[in-house]
């Protein structure tokens, strides 16, 4: 089993800053990709960004591009998020997520078997 450890959510304000992590315990040593999906009040969940285990090639959507950096500390089994330039619509819970899969599409949640509790990020005006 792996256990996902999610923090560095809260409020920020519009044009502000964070960093979410995630650390990976447990039976990590097949892991294959991490990454980020997010979910606002009444919304569908949605992907942010993925990392990819072998070659670190990042992966990241139209909305996140530019603002939004993945990255990874192999050796503590931790994935990062950089957000800058907040907006308010970036107001959501973000899961982080951890996939050993050898094959499927990173940007498909039924990828990662995995999925931590969820950190709040509110983005205030």
């Amino acid at each position: 089993q792996v256990q996902l450890a999610e923090s560095g959510g809260g409020l920020v304000q519009a044009g502000g800053s964070l960093r979410l992590s995630c650390a990976a315990s447990g039976r990590t040593f097949s892991v294959t990709g991490m990454g980020w999906f997010r979910q606002a009040a009444g919304k569908e969940r949605e992907f942010v960004a993925a990392i990819r285990w072998g070659d670190d090639t990042t992966l990241y959507t139209d909305f996140t591009k530019g603002r939004f950096t993945i990255s990874r500390d192999t050796a503590k089994n931790t994935v990062y998020l950089q957000v800058n330039s907040l907006k308010q619509e970036d107001t959501a819970v973000y899961y982080c997520v951890l996939t050993n899969r050898l094959s499927g599409n990173y940007y498909d949640p039924r990828r990662y078997d995995y999925w931590g509790q969820g950190t709040q990020v509110t983005v205030s005006s």
